[in-house]
């Protein structure tokens, strides 16, 4: 019995320390700029094991360096309300977790033959309700599983960078390290990348297309004259006027 007991204590102080961990790196990236991200850690371990090298395209500006059009781009698309709320948007969690169950329905009552004439039901594609700082959060400290844990551990992080963070440090920070593509990551990198011209000088339109590539950028990327692209991203530079950026 007490050793059970002492286990359960020193799982507790680990889980503290941890906390204690990630609060003191969250409060440092108040003045300093994060060198990778847990993701793209991921990323270059990923795909090294799988050709051997990375083409690695990343370079921080300071946020006054990246344009305004992709400020409110990338709002007006991944978080409307990201200057509103306190790093969760209840109703945004609430739409997506009704569309999903939506989705799922839908698939349950049209299954698909798969090759070998069984019915296969497809996957339904998920849609997320993340804010930006949450996003933020999970590439900069969390692995990619999805598990009731680690979403946990997602809230926590995301209040703490929202209580010891500016709005203003949240998104550059975001900016400078969200993937844009194979190896590509951050505004100006995917700004060179893709306009051959730095993030500070970013068209609107421009801008909406980058943000618009954000959920799947790696898909995007070898798919640039897809209809939806264009598409979104019209809609998305329409709305940027209304937008308002930290």
């Amino acid at each position: 019995m007490k050793s059970l007991l002492r286990l359960m204590v020193l799982i507790l102080l680990a889980g503290l320390t941890l906390q204690l961990y990630f609060v003191a790196r969250i409060a440092l990236m108040a003045v300093v700029n994060p060198e990778s991200t847990a993701f793209e850690r991921s990323e270059v371990y990923r795909v090294v094991k799988k050709t051997g090298g990375l083409k690695w395209r990343q370079q921080w500006v300071a946020y006054s360096q990246i344009s305004d059009h992709l400020k409110s781009a990338v709002i007006a698309s991944e978080d409307a309300s990201f200057i509103e709320h306190d790093g969760v948007d209840i109703e945004a969690l609430e739409k997506a977790w009704d569309k999903n169950a939506k989705a799922e329905k839908r698939v349950l009552q049209a299954p698909n033959r798969s090759v070998d004439g069984k019915l296969a039901a497809r996957a339904p594609k998920i849609v997320g309700g993340s804010t930006i700082t949450q996003q933020l959060a999970k590439n900069l400290f969390l692995s990619g599983e999805r598990s009731l844990l680690r979403k946990g551990q997602e809230l926590v992080l995301t209040l703490c960078m929202e209580r010891l963070l500016s709005k203003q440090r949240i998104l550059e920070i975001y900016l400078n390290s969200v993937e844009w593509g194979e190896g590509v990551f951050g505004a100006e990198a995917a700004a060179k990348h893709y306009y051959r011209k730095p993030a500070s000088k970013l068209s609107p339109y421009e801008a909406a297309r980058l943000a618009v590539m954000l959920p799947r950028p790696k898909y995007f990327e070898t798919r640039p004259n897809s209809g939806y692209l264009s598409s979104r991203a019209s809609t998305i530079a329409a709305r940027m006027a209304g937008v308002e950026i930290p």
